[in-house]
C-alpha cells in the first residue's frame, strides 16, 4: 500500500512539474507583443504599434478582426502577415501560447 501511495504521488508530482514547464508565459508574450521582429516582421511595427498597451483588443469577446479571423491565433497571424510583413507562426508554438496568454491578460483595454 505504501509503495502504491509513493508511486501515485510521484506521478502527480511529475505531472505538475511538466505542466508548469509548458505553461504559457505572459511576460514573454508581452515581450513578443512589443517586438518589431516578431514573426520575421520587416515593417518595423510591433503589435503594440497598432494596439498601444492593448487598446482595441478584447479577447473575451471571441470576435477577432470583425469576424474575419476564426480564432485569436488566426488574428495574431493575420496581423503578423498584413501589418508586420512577417510570416505566420505555428498556432501550437510556444510563442503563440505566450502572446495569446498576454493578449488574454489585457481584459479588453
Amino acid at each position: 500500500m505504501k509503495v502504491l501511495k509513493i508511486a501515485v504521488l510521484s506521478i502527480v508530482a511529475l505531472g505538475l512539474i511538466f505542466s508548469f514547464a509548458f505553461a504559457a508565459d505572459v511576460a514573454k508574450g508581452k515581450t513578443l507583443f512589443n517586438d518589431t521582429k516578431f514573426g520575421g516582421g520587416t515593417s518595423g511595427k510591433s503589435c503594440n504599434s497598432c494596439h498601444k498597451d492593448g487598446s482595441g483588443i478584447d479577447a473575451a469577446k471571441k470576435e477577432f478582426m470583425g469576424g474575419k479571423a476564426k480564432s485569436l491565433e488566426a488574428a495574431v497571424n493575420m496581423c503578423i502577415e498584413m501589418m508586420m510583413k512577417g510570416k505566420a507562426i505555428d498556432a501550437k508554438s510556444a510563442d503563440m501560447a505566450n502572446i495569446t496568454a498576454y493578449i488574454k491578460s489585457l481584459k479588453g483595454k
